[in-house]
Parts: C-alpha cells; sequence; structure tokens
C-alpha cells in the first residue's frame, strides 16, 4: 500500500460573515482560521475574489450600462455574439484574465444587487491580502490565491482559475526534466495555482456563502516567508499564466478576425452597426444580409461605401429593410430550392471588383459558400 504522506487536504473557512466596503478582510479571516484549522507552513489559502471586491469597494458606477461597463473593463474584445438579452463578449480585462464580461457579475455580489467589477491588479491585491495575514501568523510559510470562474476554449463548464498569487510557485516546470520513464520533458509545465483555484472551489462552491478554502499539503510549490515579497510577485504572479502577445495563437475568435481583416473588429460602432452573430440559429438569409452590410460599409465608419448607401433587407426575418430618398436597396430573396439570392448594385467596373472581393471574404465570415458574378446593373450573390 502507498503512503498517505503525499496527502492534500482541502477545508472550507466557515465563520465568515458578510464582507462590506472597507471590512478587515484579512483580520476576519485570520479570526476564522485561529478558531478552525489554524495557519501552518506550505498551507494555502484560496480566497474568492468577489470578496477582495466587496472590502475594496470594486463597485460598477452608478448608470453604466453593462455593455458600456464590459468595454471599459476591457483591453480588448476577442470574440462577440448577439443574444436575448444583448451582446456577449469575450475580452481580456484589465485584471489580465481572457474571460466572459470582463469579470463583471452581479452573482453572489451581497444583499445590494451591485454589480462587482475585478481589480485592476489581482497579483498586488493578493500581495497585500497575503502581507496582511502575515502580520497575524508571522514566520509561517503560506501562499493566498485569488480565484475566480471562467469558461474554457474547447471544454464545456466552468472552473475556478487562479486570478491572483503571492507565496507560490505559480507554475511547476518540468521541462528539461525526465518522465517515469526516463524520457525527456519538453513542454510539461504545470500551472499549479489554478489546480489548487479549482481544488478550494469544491468546498467554496457557489451557493454556500464559504469565500475563503484552505489546502494542507501543497508545500512543495509554498515559498519561503522571506521570499514572499514584491520581488517575488514579479516572478511568480498569476499574471504569469496569462498567454498573451506573440504566445497567444487565439487572440481572436476566427468570425472575428475575418471581420476585422474587413476593417469592423469586435467592439467597434461598425461592428455592431454592421450586425454581430447570434448564438441561435440563424436563416442563411440573415446570415447573407449581415455579409453584404459587413462588405458595403466602409472600414471603421459603419457608413457605406464608395458603392453607394445600400439598405439591406431580409424579408424570412421580418426586416423588409426601406430605403431612404436616393438609397440602393438590397432585398436578399430565398428561393424555392432553399437558396438565397441578392442582387448588389454598384457604380463601375472597378467597384465591381472591389465589392465582388469584400463579400467572397464576408459571406465565408458566415460560413456561407456563395457565387458572386456581374450583371448589368451590379453583382448577383447567390447561395
Amino acid at each position: 500500500m502507498e503512503s498517505l504522506d503525499a496527502s492534500l487536504g482541502v477545508w472550507p473557512l466557515a465563520g465568515l460573515p458578510e464582507i462590506g466596503a472597507g471590512d478587515d478582510l484579512a483580520g476576519l479571516i485570520a479570526d476564522s482560521l485561529r478558531l478552525g484549522p489554524g495557519l501552518l507552513d506550505g498551507d494555502v489559502l484560496v480566497v474568492t475574489s468577489k470578496v477582495v471586491s466587496k472590502a475594496l469597494g470594486l463597485r460598477a458606477p452608478v448608470g453604466l450600462g453593462r455593455r458600456d461597463l464590459v468595454v471599459s473593463e476591457s483591453v480588448r474584445i476577442v470574440a462577440e455574439r448577439d443574444t436575448s438579452t444583448g451582446p456577449t463578449r469575450i475580452v481580456e480585462a484589465h485584471s489580465g484574465v481572457v474571460a466572459a464580461a470582463a469579470g463583471v457579475d452581479t452573482s453572489n455580489t451581497g444583499p445590494s444587487g451591485e454589480v462587482l467589477l475585478l481589480p485592476r491588479d489581482p497579483d498586488a491585491v493578493t500581495e497585500g491580502l497575503h502581507g496582511e495575514l502575515a502580520g497575524y501568523f508571522p514566520g509561517v510559510s503560506f501562499a493566498v490565491i485569488l480565484s475566480d470562474t471562467a469558461g474554457r476554449p474547447w471544454r464545456g463548464g466552468q472552473v475556478d482559475f487562479a486570478l491572483g498569487a503571492c507565496g507560490l510557485r505559480v507554475i511547476d516546470d518540468h521541462r528539461g526534466g525526465r518522465d517515469a520513464d526516463g524520457r525527456a520533458l519538453e513542454v510539461t509545465a504545470i500551472a499549479v495555482a489554478d489546480e489548487l483555484a479549482a481544488t478550494g472551489d469544491l468546498v467554496k462552491g457557489k451557493a454556500k456563502k464559504v469565500p475563503v478554502a484552505l489546502i494542507r499539503g501543497a508545500g512543495e510549490w509554498v515559498l519561503p516567508a522571506d521570499e514572499a515579497d514584491a520581488a517575488s510577485r514579479w516572478r511568480d504572479g498569476a499574471r504569469r499564466l496569462v498567454r498573451t502577445g506573440p504566445g497567444d495563437w487565439f487572440a481572436m475568435g476566427h468570425v472575428e478576425a475575418v471581420r476585422a481583416a474587413l476593417g469592423h473588429p469586435p467592439g467597434s460602432a461598425s461592428s455592431y452597426s454592421v450586425g454581430i452573430p447570434s448564438v441561435n440559429r440563424e436563416t442563411t438569409a440573415a446570415r447573407m444580409a449581415r455579409a453584404i452590410r459587413l462588405a458595403l460599409t466602409l472600414p471603421g465608419t459603419g457608413q457605406a461605401d464608395a458603392a453607394g448607401e445600400v439598405v439591406v433587407g431580409d424579408p424570412s426575418a421580418g426586416e423588409p429593410g426601406v430605403g431612404e430618398p436616393g438609397a440602393a436597396y438590397v432585398e436578399v430573396v430565398v428561393e424555392g430550392d432553399g437558396g438565397c439570392c441578392a442582387v448588389v448594385p454598384v457604380a463601375d467596373g472597378f467597384a465591381a471588383g472591389y465589392v465582388a472581393a469584400r463579400l467572397e471574404v464576408a459571406l465565408m465570415s458566415e460560413g456561407l459558400a456563395a457565387s458572386v458574378e456581374r450583371t448589368p446593373t451590379g453583382l448577383r450573390v447567390r447561395t
């Protein structure tokens, strides 16, 4: 039988009250630790980001709509889709994380129901909390992880991850070592901070009102007390786990990348004017109509290009599209075989080539295989 010396234990930290702005969060956690399991060398505290945001008073400004709030908390927008409640966006937040809605959340925010924001520098906040707790437990080598919840590409459901960290080796880098069979390890680097954050969430949950978990048995990744300082934070903060810049192969959704190449990046006014794809199933006519708007809209403006002012209508969606005086009208028609057809007016041969090239790319952004043919009055698009 194998030894249990390498076992890992995780406990919910009970007894914490509802946290409000200005509360001494470190003192409250210290009190709960003294009444419970204590704090020993090698322990890891996993603290949900919401209680930290509450204590710091990080609430959304009054009167700012959710859409504008998400944009204000974002560095860039990765992908966006339309939903029944408005646009949903995957963004890189100021906090460093890439997640839906920049971490803007209304769940478990307290009786007021106000919208909570993530700290702009989670590692600095976590270091501050670690320092305050160290004052209550001098000489103890422990780590603090600030956790939040997010979905994952190509995987269903959500997990907790390390938004901030202090006093911890956030990555256990095995590169250059050997596996159990003696083979060289070339890429293996374990995201310890994320794995511990997810472990803590198993006892914290989302409806148990337990914002802090204690993990015991992870001492091999905990830094000595005299190393858990600012210099250590820059070396081993959770931001190290965020893959951005040249190492980010998925900096933009595939649809958004095509739309951006046509001059309408996600989150821009022109992207919203053109219309963004829905999470729900859409008709071919609706998708073709949006592709035509995408092709005919000047990059970065939301205004019609040199082909003339064009109003795109989709009769199947109840959007007949009434042209303004002097405007050209493009109607997407559903044909008998289920395909769709539209005629796009163009001014001259140069415009025809320009618009045809943009149309072919725009149609691909909607996943539509369509032909674009020249007619005496313009371009015929048919799926």
